[in-house]
This record gives C-alpha cells, sequence and structure tokens, in this order.
C-alpha cells in the first residue's frame, strides 16, 4: 500500500487519440464479475462436462437431452484414478453437534452458478461443484496422516485456516496425526516438521504472519511426492495464492501416476478477492479495513494544502475489490481507478480535465488506485520488459509512482 502526496494544478490538455472512460466516484461501475479470473482454477484439469437439466415435474432425469447450457466444472477425485476405491459413513454422523441437524451432508448433485443472473433463453452456463462434507468418505479416520503447508505471500487469517483444520479434523472428524510442514513447498524436503494438534494451534489466529513460515518457489514435484509418499502422508492441505496453486495441481498430477492414494486439497489464499463464485476469500475484510486508514491520512493531508491532491495505491493486481470497497466505505474517496475499467489521462473526460474541476470545486483531491490500474500507459512509458517473482506472477510496474509524475 503506497501513498503518494503533491500540491499542484493543472491547465488544459489537448484531446486523446483514444477514447475511454473515467471511473470516478460520482459515475462508479456496478460490482462485476469481470474482475474475477475464472481462468485460475489450478486444480480442475478436466474440460466441461454438460450434464442434463433435471426437468421440474420429473425429477428423475435428463429433459430429453436438452440440458438448457448447464455446464458442470468437475472437481479431479482420487476415484478417478483409484475407480475400486472404498468409501465409509462420514464420522461426523456420530457427532453430537450434528445430530440434531436434518440436513448434515452436500449432495454430490449440488452446484453453485457462476452467473447469479442470466436472461430467459440464454444458455444457463457454467457451474461449480459446491463445497462441503459428503455423507460417504475415503478415509478411515484412524489412518489417515494430514499434512498442512503454507505457499507464498502473507496474508490475514493464515494462521487461523491452519487452526480450523487442525481443530476440524480433530474434533469433528477425530483424525490425530497432523504433521505442519514449515517453509512452503521447500519444507517438505529440507526443514523440519511440526506435530499440530488443537493445543499447538490453540491461540495462532491472534498473530500475524504463519505460523507454519513460508517461501516462494521451491517446488520440486518429484522431491515432494517421494517425501509425502516416504511419511505416509495420505491427505495435503495446501495453503497459498496462484502459483502455490499451480503447484498443488502438479502434486496431485504426479500423485494420480503414481496410484498414491493421496487427496490435495487448495485452499486459495488472496487478499484480492479474485475468485469465482465464493462470497469472499478470507484476508480481505482485513486489506479494506486497513486501506481505510491510508485513505483518512490522504485526505487530512490535502486538505491541509492548497491544490492537494493525494494517490493512494492498494494492492489487488488485475482485480480493483479492494480500491472499489475501500472508496465505498470511505466517502473521502474522489475518483477511483481500477483494472476493469480502463482510463485515459489527456482531453475531454480525462483523468486530468477531472482533477482540475475538482481541485476547482474543491481545492483538494483524493485518488484511489489499485495497482493493477493503467499498467500498459506504464510499460509504454518506461519501456519495460515483462519480469516474474518466484511464484511465477509477473510483476506490476508501479503505476502510482508514475500517475504521480504524470499528474506533476
Amino acid at each position: 500500500m503506497d501513498l503518494y502526496l503533491s500540491s499542484v494544478f493543472l491547465p488544459s490538455v489537448p484531446p486523446p487519440s483514444k477514447s475511454y472512460n473515467l471511473t470516478s466516484l460520482s459515475n462508479f461501475p456496478k460490482y462485476s464479475f469481470k474482475a474475477r479470473n475464472f481462468q485460475l482454477r489450478p486444480l480442475n484439469w478436466r474440460q466441461n462436462r454438460r450434464i442434463g437439466a433435471q426437468s421440474s415435474c420429473n425429477s428423475g432425469g435428463a429433459s430429453g437431452g436438452d440440458d438448457g447450457g448447464f455446464v458442470v466444472e468437475e472437481v479431479p477425485h482420487l476415484a478417478n484414478f483409484l475407480p475400486d476405491l472404498p468409501s465409509y459413513p462420514n464420522p461426523l454422523q456420530q457427532n453430537l453437534a450434528y445430530a440434531i441437524v436434518k440436513t448434515n451432508f452436500v449432495s454430490p448433485e449440488d452446484v453453485v452458478a457462476q452467473k447469479i443472473v442470466i436472461q430467459k433463453g440464454s444458455p444457463r452456463g457454467v457451474h461449480f461443484q459446491r463445497a462441503g462434507p459428503r455423507e460417504k468418505v475415503y478415509f478411515k479416520s484412524e489412518e489417515v496422516h494430514a499434512c498442512i503447508v503454507t505457499c507464498g505471500g502473507l496474508c490475514p487469517g493464515i494462521n487461523t485456516v491452519i487452526r480450523e483444520i487442525v481443530c476440524g479434523l480433530n474434533y469433528m472428524y477425530g483424525v490425530h496425526d497432523i504433521l505442519g510442514i514449515e517453509g512452503g513447498y521447500r519444507g517438505f524436503y529440507s526443514k523440519n516438521t511440526i506435530q499440530l494438534t488443537p493445543k499447538v494451534v490453540n491461540d495462532i489466529h491472534k498473530r500475524g504472519g504463519t505460523f507454519l513460515r513460508t517461501s516462494r518457489g521451491g517446488h520440486d514435484t518429484n522431491k515432494i511426492v517421494d517425501n509425502i509418499q516416504d511419511r505416509g502422508i495420505n491427505q495435503v492441505y495446501i495453503i497459498g495464492g496462484d502459483g502455490t496453486q499451480k503447484g498443488a495441481a502438479l502434486i496431485y498430477k504426479e500423485v494420480a501416476r503414481r496410484g498414491l492414494q493421496v487427496a490435495v486439497a487448495g485452499i486459495p489464499k488472496t487478499i484480492d478477492n479474485d475468485i469465482a463464485v465464493i462470497d469472499k476469500s478470507f484476508g480481505f475484510d482485513t486489506a479494506v479495513e486497513e486501506a481505510q486508514r491510508a485513505i483518512n491520512a490522504a485526505h487530512v493531508e490535502v486538505e491541509s494544502v492548497e491544490n492537494g491532491v493525494g494517490i493512494v495505491k492498494l494492492m489487488g493486481r488485475y482485480s480493483g475489490f479492494i480500491a472499489m470497497f475501500a472508496t465505498l466505505a470511505s466517502r473521502d474517496v474522489d475518483c477511483c481507478l481500477i483494472p476493469e475499467s480502463p482510463f485515459y489521462l489527456e482531453g475531454q473526460g480525462g483523468l486530468f480535465e477531472f482533477i482540475e474541476q475538482r481541485l476547482k470545486e474543491n481545492g483538494h483531491i483524493v485518488i484511489v488506485l489499485a495497482e493493477g490500474a493503467g499498467q500498459e500507459y506504464v510499460a509504454q512509458s518506461m519501456h519495460s520488459v515483462s519480469e516474474k517473482d518466484a511464484s511465477g506472477n509477473r510483476l506490476l510496474l508501479d503505476v502510482g509512482l508514475w500517475l504521480t509524475q504524470k499528474i506533476k
């Protein structure tokens, strides 16, 4: 999160050669799923399958082959490469906390639609399998040897996720053998492990960072799966972002190739809230809350000077959810620039004209800028070559500093 402050007054400028839309608070775009990268589904390698839509008056099958464009994005499963794998009753059936609930389990046929709103006559579109406990499981509690690893950058709530996995496995499913892999992916073959129990993780949710420590890169699929096999681990919980989940996909493929009875579960870690279908990714609320402090600080400073311009750059990569929600929560922001809504600087309706108008009216302006916005302009002006970090993600250029220099 970066904060840029300057005091300037902008003259009129010539019209642009290319026209875009400027996103301001008075004309803010509607909440859109376009921000979400639906292509990043690292644990889904199988093609979309079309299934028959159930008829409302006949629940016994597909409606004459007319599926209405109903597509289910399946999740790989152990049974895909171990078809004779035995199943067992879910231990939750014996859990007193669940005994009084009429509907304990999620049906395999339950799906969640990618698009909430569709038009009459249009295809029903892509659907995802609903998460939740199933009536049948594929491991006996006493035979489960689980491990948890955290990879990539830090995110608020990682320790809470670790704690809930451990407590959930222990209290709800009767699993007592849970290992913590320290130091990210390379921890499988070069770091120590720690035995995790509800007592060990009891208060880790009160701390920041990750209790298991983390690192970027270090992914060696064969070494990792060798270690999993040597330790007799049969459930792997991987907490991480896009690069981490790509690694999880490779681990699953290698596990399937070797025919091991090992379940690989990827838990997405991103404050950007750029994951399809889920309501909210963990860490997003904290990121929006912290963004308020930078916005408030910028507003206080620009109010205190003549023609003050405050630019607050927020995280989010290629999605503007943090910037948008922080803007809506603050009410002190004059303009919000996000990757989903292109903008231009010069000419009628451009950013410079908007800034000049606001300065004349209010004497100051606060601009919130998502870090992925305007990357094409920065790249053109800096003639930079695209670089990637250790996790394989493209490094973003500093659009905040670039915009500050342009405004000056």
